[in-house]
């Protein structure tokens, strides 16, 4: 990951989260660590009585990768794009649509587990951003990690 320049405050990590369009259940942000112009470092647990385990794996429940590409998708697309809209013009209404992904799975995420997503900014330009992603485990182990991309789309009023 690059260095840090003009980190975020926790009062703007704190409206990053607010703004955020998903919600409960389906928010995977619990807590952003780190937060700038050019990426993004946040948190997730998924707790064990999340409503998809029940049927994914019923006896070895593990985290369906959808919704690990959702978690990567909503720190590296959704939550970093409405910081860098902020810092545009915060004025601007807009909603991040996730369009693209490349993903690779290299461990199972599995019930109660603490993971943390980091995002690299590759390019925001006429409002597309495409971000280099990873999710690791608590263990500092790779569980997934690629490319997601997406489109700032501005809010009919």
């Amino acid at each position: 990951m690059t260095e840090i320049v003009n980190p975020a405050t926790p009062e703007e990590c704190a409206q990053v989260l607010e703004l955020l369009p998903q919600k409960e259940p389906f928010r995977f942000i619990d807590k952003i660590l780190e937060l700038s112009e050019t990426h993004i470092v946040t948190q997730r647990r998924f707790r064990p009585d999340e409503y998809y385990y029940r049927g994914h794996f019923p006896g070895e429940p593990i985290t369906p990768g959808v919704i690990l590409i959702e978690t990567m998708a909503q720190a590296g697309l959704v939550a970093l794009g409405i910081y860098i809209v902020l810092k545009i013009d915060p004025s601007l209404q807009r909603r991040a649509l996730f369009t693209d992904c490349q993903i690779d799975f290299a461990q199972v995420v599995r019930p109660g587990e603490l993971t943390t997503i980091r995002a690299e900014r590759i390019y925001w330009r006429r409002n597309k951003l495409q971000s280099k992603v990873e999710l690791t485990l608590s263990s500092g182990e790779i569980a997934a990690h690629g490319i997601v991309s997406g489109y700032a789309m501005e809010l009919r009023r």
